[in-house]
């Protein structure tokens, strides 16, 4: 006996979750984050930071549109599937290319063109798809249609324009490419669907992982050849713990908080969540974490490389300011996020992110291991303080 074939589109229910194929598909912004990171690397100018910047927020860009299309139909199921492959290729070849975004290296194809003709197919992919499912809902499609006739027809346009272009008026495009978009996107309407609270905050709590993840690859790297040693062992520790206050300072209660705020929201004040306390406040974590992945390579290439550097050498300039900027952005952007869905304020927190943007001058005159202790002593200072002094909310938040 035959069973009834499938339809081509599964819509997402109320208790989805993200599918392995959304899992998969983040294994390219995995590599995309690791290539930025390379990049900031690389030159540590303030011209080469902004470049860095501008391909992070273009990457993020292109995640995030996927984000919405898995919360609103399965990207496992019928041509979706199809869909995302797709997709998945045209973001891999973006994220090879990120080293010649700007600038083309000698041989092969054109190397900012190909970065901006890959952006756009993963794009033109997702507003394909978008429209296709959203036929039977005319609220939606206008919706889409409102969207897709600035964030396609100009941001992305001129990303395409750019890659024509160098220097200042190159930088300028691309900024404008990507200011653009996302002020379009927040005031072309709140028609959109979030068809599950679960899956959504589960989508963006996984890419801060993949986030926090790339910081422990880049301890790694910022070593990788040299040879055991009790600096090395010190740092790599200092910096996994870094790392894991910043998963704290998120998941712990502020991600949990969230969630509850975006399940309880109903019609355009939850899309409004949605878009500024996932879409626009996540990746201010995104890029403050992606700045602590530069600040921790170069610490730990500082204490294990013997034959350029000393154990009382400080970090200075641009990797030291990213170590202390990167987790002091990471934690406002948390605090924006949770004020914009339950309107609760973490003052706290603030201080201890403005004491970490005043430190920067006292870090550089340190030795580059006793600034990375310091920065990790510093994070887990509101990490004690709110587990002892919110033990009953907090549990009550955990374990409702």
């Amino acid at each position: 006996m035959i069973g009834k074939p499938r339809a081509r589109f599964q819509p997402v229910t109320e208790d989805g979750s993200v599918t392995q194929l959304e899992l998969f598909f983040d294994l390219v912004i995995v590599f995309a984050f690791t290539m930025v990171t390379d990049l900031a690397a690389d030159n540590t100018s303030a011209k080469n930071m902004l470049r860095a910047l501008l391909v992070l927020a273009i990457m993020w860009w292109l995640w995030i549109a996927y984000s919405w299309l898995g919360n609103v139909v399965r990207a496992d199921e019928g041509i979706v599937r199809v869909g995302m492959f797709v997709a998945m290729g045209g973001a891999f070849i973006a994220a090879l290319t990120i080293p010649e975004a700007f600038v083309d290296l000698p041989g092969g194809w054109y190397g900012p063109l190909v970065f901006a003709i890959a952006y756009l197919v993963v794009r033109l992919v997702h507003v394909v798809i978008f429209w296709a499912i959203s036929r039977d809902d005319p609220q939606l499609r206008g919706q889409l249609a409102r969207w897709a006739l600035g964030s396609i027809g100009v941001g992305t346009a001129l990303l395409v324009i750019a890659a024509t272009t160098s220097g200042l008026v190159q930088i300028l495009l691309w900024l404008a490419a990507i200011v653009g978009d996302m002020v379009w996107t927040a005031v072309a309407g709140t028609d959109w669907r979030i068809n599950s609270a679960k899956h959504f905050a589960e989508r963006y709590g996984l890419i801060v992982i993949v986030a926090l993840g790339e910081s422990i690859v880049s301890i790694g790297i910022g070593v990788a050849g040299l040879p055991i040693s009790w600096p090395i062992t010190v740092a790599s520790m200092l910096g996994l713990m870094v790392s894991g206050l910043l998963w704290w300072l998120y998941f712990d209660v502020a991600a949990i908080s969230i969630e509850e705020g975006l399940a309880s929201a109903k019609g355009s004040a939850q899309i409004k969540i949605a878009q500024f306390s996932y879409t626009y406040g996540h990746f201010p974590m995104i890029a403050g974490v992606i700045a602590l992945s530069l600040g921790l390579k170069k610490v730990l290439y500082y204490v294990g490389d013997t034959s350029h550097h000393q154990l009382t050498d400080p970090l200075y300039g641009i990797p030291l300011g990213a170590l202390y900027a990167g987790p002091a952005v990471f934690l406002l952007a948390v605090v924006g996020a949770k004020y914009a869905a339950v309107r609760q304020f973490s003052t706290a927190r603030v201080l201890v992110a403005a004491l970490l943007f005043a430190l920067i001058p006292v870090a550089a005159q340190l030795p580059a291991l006793v600034s990375l202790g310091l920065l990790c002593a510093i994070l887990a200072a509101p990490v004690i303080w709110e587990t002892v002094h919110y033990a009953r909310r907090r549990d009550e938040i955990r374990h409702a």
